[in-house]
């Protein structure tokens, strides 16, 4: 799995392939995506998930605090028709609020925000880019799910693939792959994904105390992100479990939420 992780366009046409097929029409249930739709998404990486937002003809801008995810994205989007629609920028987004300005009709967080330390205070502040009636779209890996701590980053044949073992307490955890050999790069970011990892209850209480509404929610038993990866066919996580708090997250492998500010 790591090979995949490692392999940036690769990666850049799963995000292309997942976006157009699953996130978009998501949206356009509430927001006709056109010319005059104004997007930001945060956490860019390497900017797949713009593209079919390019292809609607958005002006789209992607930021992201790595400089060289910032770098491999101008290259695979300089060829775009699109392309003087699109703005990159390489910053920390709390840095960014001079660059970005307050007019977005749609910001979109693509597995990002499980990354993000204290989402309390991120979900307060990312708010101020949204035009009064835009829309937040938040797509994330509840952290309870099978692999919601992202260990299939890691080279390790048996643990790369290995289910919840990410629940172990930090220091077993942290025992277990270092003794499979993981570097200490690969450890200091899963354990800091043991950190920020979120549940549905968690988010929920926060869009709640940020006064954001959810306008949609869906969730996944197989993640659509699963049909470009393994051939899978994603599914719905079923109504009767989508009900019962907590463990939903176990058996949920993405979430889709689309919330707006309250008037």
């Amino acid at each position: 799995m790591q090979k995949r992780h490692q392999n940036k366009k690769a990666y850049f046409e799963e995000q292309i392939h997942t976006t157009r097929e699953y996130v978009i029409p998501f949206i356009e249930k509430f927001l006709p995506l056109n010319a005059s739709c104004k997007v930001l998404e945060i956490g860019c990486g390497e900017g797949g998930n713009l593209i079919p937002f390019l292809d609607k003809k958005c002006r789209v801008t992607g930021v992201d605090i790595s400089e060289s995810k910032i770098s491999h994205a101008a290259v695979f989007l300089k060829t775009h028709p699109g392309a003087k629609n699109l703005t990159l920028l390489a910053k920390d987004i709390y840095d960014s609020s001079e660059d970005l300005g307050q007019d977005f009709d749609l910001i979109m967080m693509q597995d990002v925000i499980e990354h993000i330390h204290d989402q309390d205070r991120f979900m307060g502040y990312a708010k101020r880019f949204l035009k009064p009636e835009g829309l937040f779209l938040l797509i994330f890996p509840p952290w309870y799910n099978p692999f919601g701590g992202h260990q299939q980053i890691g080279r390790h044949r048996i643990l790369s693939k290995l289910p919840y073992f990410h629940l172990l307490p930090g220091w077993l955890y942290r025992f277990v792959l270092r003794t499979g050999g993981e570097s200490e790069g690969t450890i200091a970011e899963l354990l800091e994904i043991k950190q920020t990892g979120l549940s549905i209850e968690r988010f929920r209480k926060i869009v709640k105390k940020h006064d954001y509404h959810i306008i949609q929610e869906t969730l996944y038993f197989i993640n659509p992100n699963y049909e470009i990866k393994f051939g899978l066919s994603p599914r719905k996580q079923s109504r009767f479990i989508a009900t019962l708090p907590f463990i939903r997250n176990l058996f949920t492998t993405s979430v889709y939420y689309l919330i707006r500010k309250n008037q």
